[in-house]
């Protein structure tokens, strides 16, 4: 009697183990699957901000374009808020750090797509705690604590979608100058950044690439003033030697393409 005893508080002991095993992987993998979805809405996010900023040829104001993209991503950031705030039960207390690595990739790309409407809109970048304040309940209680990991490495992704579009925007009228401060502001993150590398691992390969992105957003305004000045153009003829060296860079083809199309229709149709 005494070895089944035994033998049935084993089999309840590993029982409840089961169960628990059960209910670590079933989160994770439903963390890991939310995280993913707030992915793939965070890049849409990004691609209409990049949309929006170069769609309008007409549109003279860059500043006009910049707060109609801002305003058209806020519904869409909302719906990713309210992701956030469907797994925030997942969660609670202490076992949003036993799950913070499947939840990460979904924070920063978020972080990465409203940095990005929030610099278009002010020109600065977003704070931790206005960060922090978009992950929270009405009531004000956050859905969980915002690590400063994932952060600082939303914003080291942000110099990238800077870099993209200031080369995009730069043969637009005033985009010289508009280039001009992005690159400011790209060159000022990666000395902000740099002082918390040694805490960070991740955050010292990023800014391998946020050196890379000022490199070419540096190169193509050197280009570009250096062409300007060589000669006393037209504003037309100096647009399309912006726009070729903005080309051989090789982030101008959806803008160049963007152009020729606009002056095939000027023409009344195609060239076949």
């Amino acid at each position: 009697m005494t070895a089944l005893a035994s033998r049935d508080a084993i089999h309840t002991v590993f029982g409840h183990f089961r169960d628990e095993l059960d209910d670590h992987n079933d989160r994770r993998e439903r963390l890991i699957k939310s995280s993913r979805d707030i992915t793939n809405a965070s890049k849409k996010v990004i691609f209409l901000l990049h949309r929006v900023m170069t769609e309008d040829a007409s549109e003279a104001d860059d500043r006009v374009l910049a707060r109609r993209a801002a305003a058209n991503a806020q519904d869409k950031l909302r719906d990713i808020q309210k992701m956030f705030a469907a797994i925030r039960d997942e969660l609670a207390g202490d076992r949003f750090w036993r799950y913070q690595r499947n939840v990460s990739p979904g924070l920063q790309e978020y972080i990465e797509a409203l940095s990005f409407a929030h610099y278009l809109e002010r020109e600065r970048m977003i704070s931790y705690e206005e960060v922090q304040k978009t992950l929270c309940a009405q009531d004000g209680t956050p859905h969980f604590p915002l690590p400063v990991e994932d952060y600082l490495l939303g914003l080291s992704d942000l110099t990238g979608e800077l870099m993209r579009f200031a080369i995009s925007s730069i043969s637009r009228r005033g985009g010289r100058s508009k280039a001009s401060q992005v690159c400011t502001f790209v060159r000022a993150c990666r000395v902000d950044f740099e002082s918390w590398t040694p805490f960070f691992r991740d955050l010292r390969k990023k800014q391998a690439v946020t050196s890379q992105s000022l490199e070419k957003i540096e190169d193509v305004a050197y280009a570009i003033a250096v062409r300007s000045s060589e000669y006393d153009l037209p504003l037309e003829l100096l647009d399309d030697i912006v726009e070729r060296t903005v080309i051989s860079s090789g982030y101008g083809i959806a803008h160049s393409e963007d152009r020729k199309r606009r002056r095939t229709d000027d023409l009344g149709g195609d060239d076949d």
